[in-house]
């Protein structure tokens, strides 16, 4: 009949709420890279320490929400990144610029025979291995003398306010060398958090994303469709033991001292990351970022209540598994279907009347 509408159906990954998400998102990164030119340094800092988490967060999420690697030992690549960037800055003499993305490759490289060991256990076994690892690196970094031993050491002022960029972004900001140190750090933290996203959001996209997600699934079936499942596997750990590392560095040029118990500290630099992952929603990339906002405004507001604020921290994990298992942008998605960085191709049905569309996903 003339009067019935004509219906089509479009197979398509993003719809319009997600392209106006994409642009709202292009806006926010072009107003946090001009930030510096109106905040404080107060804030610059406490931004500097949510990019790194949150750039961590996306690391993890990625082993762990898509790969189905449950790690518990990527503390050993943030504090290889930390030690590579002092070995390479106070032994070699090179810039922190050119040491982070450095540290970024050399923890790529050690990840491999780091896999060869893990990659044999399963399970409970892997994410014990993986701390195992960890305790090494911490062990044997203790023991370096050059750099400070079991006691650490400091950057020396000479690496700190000679970094490639200060003295431009000094004459630019009308600034003093510390708050240009921090400027410099605050964009390199960015970039970091950028790229981390940019990482992800491409491997879930690609057709490694779908093997990835039959890994997480069952690596049985996953091997019966012909999935490479240790050349997966392994390409998706030394990605993020490079961009972990890369991050470390610049955790550690920031604080500008290092120490093993610091550096490979299971708490700072897995079991936050853990449990902001877990409360935000794993294996989604939405989930990261409400995670470590709550996590930040809780450490904000209640870290001066001591021991305190860890039973807190640990009470809201576990009401959040109880109440909603998938996180809080999961619980967010299967209420209302809506995701910011549609990854899975969905089907849209459109259906016009008189010059009108709708779609119904």
């Amino acid at each position: 009949m003339a009067n019935q509408p004509a219906t089509t159906f479009r197979i398509a990954r993003a719809g319009p709420a997600s392209l106006a998400a994409a642009a709202l998102g292009a806006l926010v990164l072009a107003i946090l890279a001009a930030l510096p030119a109106f905040a404080g340094r107060e804030l610059i800092q406490n931004l500097i320490f949510v990019f790194d988490m949150l750039a961590l967060a996306q690391c993890w999420n990625l082993l762990a929400g898509q790969a189905g690697l449950i790690s518990v030992g990527q503390q050993a690549f943030v504090g290889l990144g930390g030690y590579l960037l002092f070995a390479l800055t106070i032994m070699a003499g090179l810039d922190p610029l050119l040491a982070i993305p450095l540290a970024g490759g050399v923890c790529a490289a050690l990840a491999f025979p780091a896999a060869l060991i893990v990659f044999r256990l399963r399970g409970a076994y892997f994410a014990i291995g993986t701390w195992v690892v960890a305790e090494v690196c911490r062990l044997v970094l203790a023991q370096v003398k050059q750099l400070g031993g079991g006691t650490g050491t400091s950057l020396p002022p000479a690496v700190t306010s000679g970094v490639i960029g200060i003295e431009g972004i000094k004459t630019l900001f009308d600034v003093r060398t510390p708050a240009a140190r921090d400027i410099l750090s605050y964009w390199v933290a960015l970039a970091l958090m950028a790229a981390s996203f940019a990482l992800v959001y491409a491997i879930q996209r690609s057709r490694r994303g779908l093997a990835l997600g039959a890994i997480r699934d069952s690596e049985a079936a996953a091997a019966s469709l012909g999935v490479d499942i240790a050349s997966v596997k392994l390409s998706v750990y030394v990605a993020t033991a490079a961009m972990t590392g890369m991050i470390g560095a610049l955790i550690y040029l920031q604080k500008a001292r290092i120490s093993p118990d610091a550096a490979f500290s299971v708490l700072d630099w897995t079991a936050y990351v853990i449990f902001i992952v877990v409360i935000g929603g794993i294996g989604t990339i939405e989930g990261p970022i409400v995670g470590t906002l709550v996590f930040t405004l809780m450490q904000h507001y209640l870290a001066d209540f001591g021991a305190a604020y860890l039973i807190l921290l640990g009470t809201l994990g576990i009401l959040i598994m109880l109440f909603a298992p998938r996180g809080i942008w999961g619980f967010v998605v299967e209420r209302y279907d809506f995701t910011l960085f549609p990854t899975r191709r969905r089907l849209f049905v459109e259906q016009r009347r008189e010059g009108e569309n709708r779609r119904i996903p």
